[in-house]
């Protein structure tokens, strides 16, 4: 079986977990952190709050497919849109793979778990080529597709990656199935843990608040 996909840094387990119209929010306000420069590098564009909304808005999840990370406070730190492009016979004849890491979560690999995370699926899905369009200047986004054996074609400021990939196998279909059972189940920890605090945090509000009520009638 293909192993789980794994931070370089620490060699602990990334869940990435897909995500589904629910998550629409949370993808907005990722995306909507990120700074004019990173949005520039993501969409080739300086895209503005009303374009990425649109953006958002327009994702398709029926179609195509969304990856995503999440820290311990359920924001989503980095996800990744695959696109499917129709083929003839009705199976995807090839996707494009486009990745956003918020700031303060880089240099974890985040980027290339994604990837990895992507192609493995797109496999699974009967893609054979999968690409990306980047600029030339993105050179973490072009680092990614050359160290995963793509194929670079650049013409002046953009790039094009591609990346031929395998048949499906067992193998490929019982990983991802076991990745994603594994990012939901750390999913669902996170919220309830999360709700947790929460909880407990209204609890000291509400113990602050009695404290200051019982100061101010002398009690």
């Amino acid at each position: 079986m293909e192993a789980p996909q794994q931070d370089d840094r620490n060699d602990r387990i990334v869940p990435i977990r897909s995500l589904g119209a629910g998550h629409r929010r949370r993808i907005a306000d990722h995306l909507l952190a990120l700074d004019e420069q990173d949005r520039y590098l993501r969409f080739g564009y300086s895209a503005n709050d009303e374009q990425i909304g649109r953006y958002v808005d327009g994702l398709d999840f029926e179609r195509d497919d969304i990856f995503g990370i999440f820290n311990r406070r359920l924001e989503l730190i980095a996800m990744a849109h695959l696109a499917f492009m129709p083929g003839e016979t009705g199976a995807p004849a090839g996707a494009e793979f486009g990745v956003s890491v918020a700031k303060k979560a880089r240099g974890r690999g985040y980027g290339a778990r994604l990837f990895d995370r992507a192609v493995v699926h797109a496999r699974n899905e009967g893609v054979e080529l999968m690409f990306i369009h980047a600029l030339s200047e993105n050179t973490a986004m072009l680092r990614i597709a050359r160290n995963a054996g793509a194929t670079l074609e650049r013409a002046g400021s953009e790039t094009e990656a591609y990346l031929r990939l395998p048949s499906a196998t067992l193998e490929s279909r019982v990983s991802e199935m076991v990745d994603e059972q594994v990012a939901q189940a750390d999913y669902r920890l996170k919220r309830q843990a999360k709700s947790f605090l929460d909880f407990l945090s209204q609890l000291q509000e509400i113990r602050r608040g009695a404290i200051d009520a019982r100061r101010k009638s002398g009690r």
